[in-house]
């Protein structure tokens, strides 16, 4: 027999991808649905529909004859020497970097974004996605909540296919940079403003990433320290004079 697991937008498209490759119409094969997938909004979300094929065995011809005593007793050996049933897996191999790039350009058109290029690079453990559109502003969002949102997803996406843990980085132009520096400026005036009222001060919700900018910046200062509250998505930071 022979089997295929297939992906698609929905399940009769996975199901039409497994039968042009194997090259069979559906009379010649048995279905069975592992994952009838879902939309999601917007793209975000989305879980891909899987089906696995199986091939039927066809029936081979038989002709009726006679068959001796000694002949029945010779037949019955060979089938049972030769009867070896072997079943052939086709696994469908999908690169992890190559999908989530799809899967981003996928979410940048139902955002109305037809020019957006990727440009990955990995490092280890990382994987940085550069972006480039001109309709940057709609992939940032506001105080880069779209881009950390597309982030969350890309990292779900490319972790779906690899054996080892993979860490994903998305960037839009230089705005990580921009951000980082405008991070590390909050955290000074915030820390300034935390010894001078010797009250603390709470920041707003941000990524891990992000409240690790702040950490940093303010890990030489002795006048305070820094902790984080709450659980993800609404974690956030906390600047509290010593």
């Amino acid at each position: 027999m022979t089997t295929v697991t297939q992906n698609g937008s929905t399940v009769e498209e996975a199901i039409e991808k497994a039968l042009q490759q194997l090259n069979v119409s559906r009379d010649e094969v048995e279905i069975e649905v592992l994952s009838e997938g879902r939309k999601g909004f917007l793209g975000f979300g989305v879980r891909q529909a899987e089906v696995k094929i199986t091939v039927k065995e066809q029936p081979v011809p038989v002709e009726e004859v006679e068959l001796s005593q000694k002949d029945e007793i010779e037949t019955f050996t060979d089938v049972k020497e030769n009867d070896v049933d072997v079943e052939t897996v086709v696994e469908v191999q999908v690169d992890p970097i190559m999908n989530t790039e799809q899967y981003l350009t996928n979410i940048a058109k139902k955002m109305g974004i037809d020019d957006l290029k990727i440009v990955h690079e990995l490092d280890g453990k990382y994987v940085h996605f550069q972006l480039e559109s001109d309709k940057a502003a709609l992939l940032i969002g506001k105080r880069g909540q779209t881009l950390n949102a597309l982030q969350q997803l890309a990292q779900l996406i490319t972790n779906q296919h690899t054996d080892q843990f993979k860490v994903v980085r998305l960037n839009v132009g230089d705005y990580r940079e921009r951000r980082e520096q405008s991070l590390a400026n909050l955290a000074d005036r915030m820390a300034d403003r935390a010894v001078q009222t010797g009250r603390k001060v709470q920041l707003e919700p941000m990524p891990a990433y992000e409240r690790k900018v702040i950490h940093h910046t303010l890990s030489n200062r002795l006048d305070i320290e820094t902790y984080s509250e709450g659980s993800d998505p609404h974690r956030y930071l906390v600047i509290e004079p010593m």
